[in-house]
């Protein structure tokens, strides 16, 4: 068995959303596309190396290119940009514009923004946006704001800000349906109610109100996809920052009756809120992918650490689906494949030191980020099982089984003694390990960010004997084995 196959089969994930269905500009995967991997729950970077930004975003294709659009904020959450990056297989995002900024209007000079949406009207032959504002410090507003541009990532023009019939306007997405007619849904009613609105014909302003659904029952985040006639409308519950268990609910008219809410996903979708759904229309089939925000103020990040949890849709009938935890999701935008897989699908090893014979364990079976990781007697735990997923130029994510997070050196620290603990699977070189040859069937496990080791505190026996990083030498307390669970 080689290294690479030994340790990890490559796998990574990927990200997408719903912007009205049956429209070619939406669907439609590039002929040139090929399958994609793509890691779920993490930060993702663009094609310069920088941090992608798009959170509570959405997505519009055009031509052989997905666009992206999404919130990319100050330090403080304030607005700073709406940011568009656009890809051709979902994985590799290249930045094309800030398309609205801080200096767009006035009142966007201090604002909140969130969660943009953008489709494309034929007619007036104008990209059209659509988002939730506020003010910086609070909110107090609730209203609905527009811009247009002639390209879909260009500059956008502000068009203003309002609130739909005197209704105050939250969280929102937008839909353009078969025909044409653009909706736009979001919360009402100090998020109590969810409303439903027909858009005028150049989609600038709303024409009526359709619907008024689940009144008082607190729906936010909502997104509305269109799958063979029966529309799906996804919202989750309003806890904050924190996740909760989302909900859906379908009709054969968006205007007609809709049926009662339903559960989907775990009890958190999987640490995520939805923020839309993307179609995936290809060669051979038509996939639904669910995106979603892990956002980083359930951990009390600011809102650019927040990480992406994009999972594959199952549809058991016409007018029921599923969503399914996947640790990693392959996507071929050409034929419209798209498959999930999960830690326990791929290759798991025991990581056992040299010196002690005893396994590398995280302390307490702990799920939480920041949990100490120290060796342990080896034992049929899943703190003990280990998944190395590729993370290109011979490195690897080293996963724990039990909570799907990542071996991390803390704080990035390059010192020796900085200790190994477990955290939230990001882009982090200090996430990063190569597999050194010690001979004999053993390797130096060694952090990307440092050069450093991974080494058993002192070169103790002892069960509890903490995993440090440090200066890498001959000891065989940075000697490791793999075993095959």
């Amino acid at each position: 068995m080689s290294l690479r196959s030994g340790w990890a089969r490559v796998a990574l994930f990927t990200m997408v959303m719903v912007l009205g269905a049956g429209t070619t500009y939406l669907f439609a995967g590039s002929a040139e596309a090929a399958t994609v991997s793509i890691a779920n729950g993490t930060q993702f970077k663009d094609t310069a190396g920088n941090i992608l930004h798009a959170h509570g975003g959405g997505i519009i294709k055009v031509d052989s290119y997905y666009y992206w659009f999404g919130e990319n904020r100050n330090s403080n959450g304030s607005f700073r940009y709406v940011s568009c990056y656009r890809s051709t297989d979902l994985k590799n995002w290249e930045f094309r514009n800030h398309v609205l900024t801080q200096n767009s209007a006035s009142e966007l000079s201090s604002a909140n923004i969130e969660r943009p949406k953008v489709i494309y009207n034929s007619s007036t032959k104008q990209y059209v946006m659509w988002m939730h504002k506020e003010s910086s410090s609070d909110y107090g507003q609730a209203r609905a704001a527009v811009a247009t541009s002639s390209t879909v990532d260009g500059n956008y023009s502000y068009r203003g800000s309002f609130r739909p019939l005197n209704y105050m306007s939250r969280d929102i997405t937008l839909f353009r349906d078969d025909d044409g007619t653009g909706y736009m849904i979001s919360a009402a009613n100090e998020n109590a109610d969810l409303h439903v609105y027909r858009l005028s014909a150049d989609y600038l302003t709303v024409s009526s109100r359709v619907q008024l659904l689940w009144a008082g029952q607190k729906r936010e985040a909502p997104a509305l996809f269109k799958r063979n006639g029966v529309y799906f409308l996804l919202t989750s519950g309003c806890t904050g920052w924190s996740p909760n268990q989302q909900k859906y609910a379908t009709a054969t008219s968006i205007t007609g009756t809709w049926s009662s809410l339903q559960n989907v996903g775990n009890g958190t979708m999987y640490d995520s809120q939805t923020t839309f759904v993307l179609p995936i229309q290809g060669s051979q089939t038509t996939s639904y992918l669910y995106l979603g925000d892990r956002w980083a103020g359930a951990w009390s990040g600011p809102v650019n650490d927040s990480q992406y949890v994009w999972l594959p849709i199952q549809f058991p009938t016409t007018t029921t689906m599923t969503i399914s935890w996947a640790t990693n999701v392959s996507i071929d935008t050409a034929t419209g494949a798209v498959s999930g897989s999960t830690l326990t699908d791929d290759p798991m090893v025991n990581l056992v030191a040299r010196h002690s014979g005893k396994c590398v364990a995280v302390e307490s079976s702990s799920t939480a980020d920041h949990a100490a990781v120290i060796q342990q007697a080896c034992g049929s735990g899943t703190n003990q099982q280990w998944q190395l997923q590729d993370a290109g130029s011979g490195y690897y994510r080293i996963v724990a089984r039990h909570s799907g997070k990542c071996l991390d050196v803390t704080s990035g620290s390059t010192e020796d003694r900085a200790a190994i603990i477990q955290w939230s699977c990001g882009s982090g070189t200090n996430q990063q390990f190569s597999l050194q040859d010690a001979g004999s069937g053993y390797y130096r496990i060694v952090a990307r960010h440092s050069g450093k080791c991974l080494d058993v505190t002192s070169g103790s026996t002892a069960d509890g004997a903490t995993i440090m990083q440090y200066t890498c030498g001959s000891g065989t307390n940075q000697q490791w084995s793999r075993r095959a669970v």
